[in-house]
């Protein structure tokens, strides 16, 4: 491959890398990536003939840029673009004029340099913009091309500054130095070991960058900034929720959050909890005044510590990676002891909701520590207590509650036989998982829907049985509050995670114990509303992976703030402290077999094997650097400026006194000499300084074996008497 055509094809390849990032990450619409593609081959197509755009008409075209970057701006603008986009859509329009405009044109230098720092801010624009593990494919694409082409472009603009010198060759014209083939021309050309540089770098460059990676100082939370917004439409965790609205909210299935349990697949039934709501109107629920009171928790190095447990082992730790929503909850499995994040603040209302500043065009991260246990049946049974004061909010009613709710109640209950608040739980629970169906289509509606779904549809979704199961209740002075969240999602066993959609939003009933001071859940919706989709086959098997390496990819490159640094720094110094205490342990059970004198014994003959092994390869040494004469390596077998095995020869003789003349040839001189391992090194030195020839490993071989003969052969002494009579004889 012509040099040449080696240092485009790569600069051409560094610039489409970068715009593929840039389409990738969402910078770029489709249609002006294909118009790029297209102006990228007709450039090629056009280099160095005369339909490049002179270097004047670029410029002149460069500085229409500005007004057009305004223009555009202002278009975007008025077409309804989101705030947020309005400057990376207006930014990636400008970059990809500018550098249409530079490859048509006539380039220099200086414009390569400008279409490389192009290229390389289109990648950090895509940087800022995707969280996809696909952006490393293109990073590292993008790096080693980058590497090729500059390493080409500096080699380029070095031979230009060269000045060329006529040799005359002593070999004839027809000799098989100038036979080389185009194969093995390529083989022995800058094109074909550029590229194996160039991985080289890239090896080494992400080799140091790894660990100032991970040991860098963070400052900032693992909130991390997109291009578009939260999740439209995502409804039914704020303080006032109507009947309804989880339904809407199921029917997408829009990604929210992937969580992950410290242990694996955690055990069902599990929730991730959201809001709850205690004030019942008719047809919603709201947040009443006093449930709306909120406490800021205190934060210690990024730990907000919300309550406590009486025993940690029935403490669960979980993950969460939550999308951007236009929502200030954070999720976590009930009951919530402890949150652990850069959260700027976060805050716990009368309800045991948690909340943190909204996010809606961030992603963040953080953990959740809960105590899920809850007290066992025969306690709750016993559970006799009057409820405070404080807690008559739970059995609040509306006025206008359908009367034929209150002797369904009193059925149910009378039914199951039911003597307790526990008992009455269960038997409106089951009475309404087995008495109704489960749809997702809101058919009750009226100025009661409660009211029509109980009696007239009796059929509904989790909002509505929720709704129905807390409504009950009060009516026979139980006090229950709704709870508005999400099922566990799908397991994705590759990640170790679980995938959580809109489709799996939910809500439940919560029941006030006051004896054991406890909120227990109970669930009225029938199985149906309960069961998780499973993906089968290849392609959702694909897809498993692919969230998974998503996953890993946010967590551990996107979103490693400071928790995840002090979570690395104490895995590894625990696994550091195990394996000193192996060591330790081992030590001191060889310590009580071995007596002192066998301890002597084994450490002399370790001294002994390493001695040995110093001296062995360190005769190794000596001969390798002696071959190498201390200067280089021969390695390739060819030198253009200095030949450092003809140099050796030439030191051995000046030592003996034996100078060539200036008007001698190299081949002259080592004839006059008549020694042939002298004849053999310069007959190579010819071929490799003046044919341009590579020598094969067994001339290296005698090469360096002739060299070893002369040094030490004491036959070389000889050669002077007869060189002088020679010269003698040639000026008589």
């Amino acid at each position: 491959m012509n040099f040449l055509i080696y240092f485009r094809a790569f600069s051409y390849a560094m610039i489409g890398v970068a715009m593929l990032a840039l389409v990738l990450a969402g910078g770029l619409d489709y249609g002006l990536a294909l118009a790029f593609l297209v102006v990228m081959i007709a450039s090629w197509k056009m280099e160095g003939t005369r339909w490049q755009l002179p270097e004047r008409v670029g410029l002149g075209i460069v500085l229409l840029s500005i007004p057009l970057f305004y223009a555009d701006w202002q278009l975007q603008k008025y077409t309804g673009e989101p705030v947020e986009r309005l400057g990376v859509t207006a930014l990636a329009h400008l970059i990809v004029f500018l550098s249409a405009v530079k490859l048509l044109q006539i380039k220099k230098d200086r414009d390569w340099v400008f279409l490389y720092l192009i290229s390389f801010f289109e990648v950090l624009l895509a940087a800022g913009l995707s969280f996809s593990p696909m952006f490393l494919g293109t990073l590292t694409l993008y790096l080693l091309c980058g590497l090729s082409a500059v390493t080409a472009f500096e080699i380029q603009k070095a031979r230009r500054s060269l000045r060329y010198t006529e040799t005359r060759l002593l070999v004839p014209p027809d000799s098989r130095v100038f036979k080389k083939t185009g194969r093995r021309a390529w083989r022995t050309s800058e094109a074909a070991r550029l590229p194996v540089v160039a991985i080289g770098l890239l090896i080494f460059i992400f080799t140091l960058a790894l660990p100032l990676f991970l040991v860098a100082p963070r400052s900032g939370a693992a909130a991390l900034t997109r291009s578009g917004g939260g999740l439209s439409n995502f409804i039914g965790f704020s303080e006032n929720v109507t009947l309804g609205q989880i339904g809407t909210l199921k029917q997408d299935d829009g990604l929210v959050m992937r969580v992950r349990v410290e242990d694996g697949e955690a055990p069902r039934p599990l929730r991730w909890r959201g809001v709850a709501l205690d004030e019942f109107t008719g047809y919603g629920w709201k947040k009443s005044a006093e449930a709306r009171r909120s406490d800021t928790v205190s934060e210690r190095i990024g730990f907000f510590q919300i309550g406590t447990t009486e025993a940690l082992h029935r403490l669960s730790k979980q993950t969460f990676f939550l999308e951007p929503l236009e929502s200030a909850v954070l999720f976590a499995a009930p009951r919530v002891v402890a949150i652990q994040g850069d959260l700027p603040f976060v805050r716990v209302d009368a309800e045991g909701s948690v909340q943190s500043r909204r996010h809606d065009f961030d992603r963040i991260m953080y953990k959740a520590i809960s105590d899920t246990d809850e007290p066992a049946a025969d306690t709750l049974r016993g559970d006799m207590r009057a409820y405070p004061v404080r807690f008559q909010r739970y059995v609040q009613l509306p006025e206008t509650l359908d009367p034929r709710i209150v002797g369904l109640a009193r059925t149910m209950i009378l039914d199951a036989h039911a003597r307790n608040r526990y008992d009455a739980a269960k038997a409106i629970e089951l009475q309404l998982q087995r008495g109704y169906g489960y749809s997702l289509q809101m058919k009750a509606s009226g100025p009661d829907p409660l009211g029509d779904f109980l009696f007239n549809i009796k059929a509904g979704h989790c909002e509505y049985f929720s709704t129905a199961m807390a409504v009950l209740l009060r009516t026979h002075g139980v006090a229950a509050r709704v709870v508005n969240g999400f099922l566990p999602g799908e397991y994705n066993e590759a990640a170790g995670a679980y995938t959580v959609r809109q489709s799996d939003a939910h809500s439940w009933v919560e029941v006030y114990f006051p004896e054991t001071d406890s909120w227990v859940t109970f669930d009225p919706t029938p199985s149906a509303g309960r069961i998780e989709p499973v993906r089968t086959g290849l392609t959702a098997q694909l897809q498993k992976y692919a969230e998974a390496l998503e996953l890993l990819w946010f967590q551990y490159v996107v979103g490693y703030d400071k928790q995840e640094q002090r979570s690395l720094a104490t895995s590894l110094h625990n696994q550091v402290f195990d394996y000193g205490r192996i060591i330790s342990k081992l030590l001191t059970t060889l310590r009580g077999y071995l007596t002192l004198n066998v301890l002597l014994v084994v450490l002399g003959l370790i001294a002994l094997g390493l001695g040995l092994a110093f001296v062995i390869f360190g005769k190794q040494f000596w001969q390798f650097v002696w071959r190498r004469g201390g200067r280089g390596s021969i390695e390739d077998g060819r030198a253009y400026s200095n030949i450092q095995f003809y140099e050796k020869l030439q030191a051995m003789m000046e030592q003996r006194g034996l100078l060539r003349d200036k008007h001698q040839t190299p081949l002259e001189f080592a004839t006059n000499l008549n020694s042939n391992e002298v004849l053999l090194i310069t007959r190579a030195y010819n071929r490799v300084r003046f044919g341009g020839e590579r020598l094969s490993a067994m001339e290296r071989r005698e090469v360096e074996r002739a060299l070893f003969e002369l040094d030490h052969a004491e036959s070389v002494r000889e050669l002077q008497p007869r060189v002088a009579a020679t010269l003698g004889d040639k000026h008589d």
